[in-house]
């Protein structure tokens, strides 16, 4: 049976070895500029929350050099599938936050408003991505200044988590809160809508107007597990 594998039975030639980002990358000259910044906060020794979306891969490429030129010994706390296979490929050690809270984090967005709240979730990974905000002392939300809006909800719609049996439920409930759209977004690589890494589906939400509460009142519709807004978190956004 053939093994790929060299004598120290690590593996070799894989898949990960081959790992790169899925499509283009826009604006990449300036998201490279701010992930470099990012790169440079961090220290010998540290957790540090990885959030997901092209900036976040960026910025990971970016620390992975810090470390692999200084010597950095750091962990790692993915978001996402995606960012934890671009660390095993990056040799950056892994961990969660059942064993560590994260000293720092960083994730990308796709809106920020004038308050500083936030529209995530175009790669699907709410969830995790709020969890770690929620978790990590200190917060860096990194984005190049083409998602920069004056209104929430603009650009993007709300994406919303949902259990998929409530998928039906949920999509009333939006319309009675205000969405004038509501889509089940499909996969691209498969055929039916997109599966969550917690087994649910994505409905992305239309709304002309975004309160201040909206964020709580969609996470008490019974079926969401979490949705893409984010109002009212301590964060930092470095714009460049």
């Amino acid at each position: 049976m053939n093994r790929i594998y060299d004598k120290t039975m690590k593996w070799t030639d894989t898949i990960l070895d081959r790992l790169n980002w899925t499509g283009d990358i826009k604006n990449r000259e300036k998201k490279e500029k701010v992930a470099r910044q990012i790169a440079e906060k961090v220290k010998d020794g540290e957790v540090i929350g990885i959030g997901s979306g092209s900036t976040s891969y960026l910025a990971l490429l970016a620390i992975a050099e810090r470390v692999k030129q200084e010597k950095l010994s750091i962990r790692g706390i993915p978001t996402s599938l995606e960012i934890a296979m671009t660390c095993s490929k990056l040799n950056i050690p892994l961990t969660s936050l059942m064993e560590y809270r994260p000293d720092w984090a960083f994730d990308g967005a796709d809106e920020v408003d004038p308050a500083g709240s936030l529209i995530k979730g175009r790669g699907g990974a709410m969830f995790k991505e709020k969890l770690l905000i929620l978790s990590a002392p200190k917060v860096y939300i990194i984005v190049d200044g083409s998602k920069m809006v004056e209104r929430l909800g603009s650009r993007f719609p709300v994406p919303v988590e949902v259990f998929p049996g409530a998928v039906v439920y949920v999509e009333q409930k939006l319309r009675e809160y205000g969405a004038v759209k509501v889509e089940l977004r499909p996969a691209g690589g498969k055929d039916g809508p997109v599966i969550t890494e917690n087994g649910n589906f994505i409905l992305d939400a239309w709304f002309d107007h975004i309160p201040e509460n909206m964020e709580v009142k969609l996470k008490s519709i019974t079926g969401i597990m979490e949705t893409g807004l984010f109002i009212g978190y301590d964060i930092e956004v470095m714009v460049s």
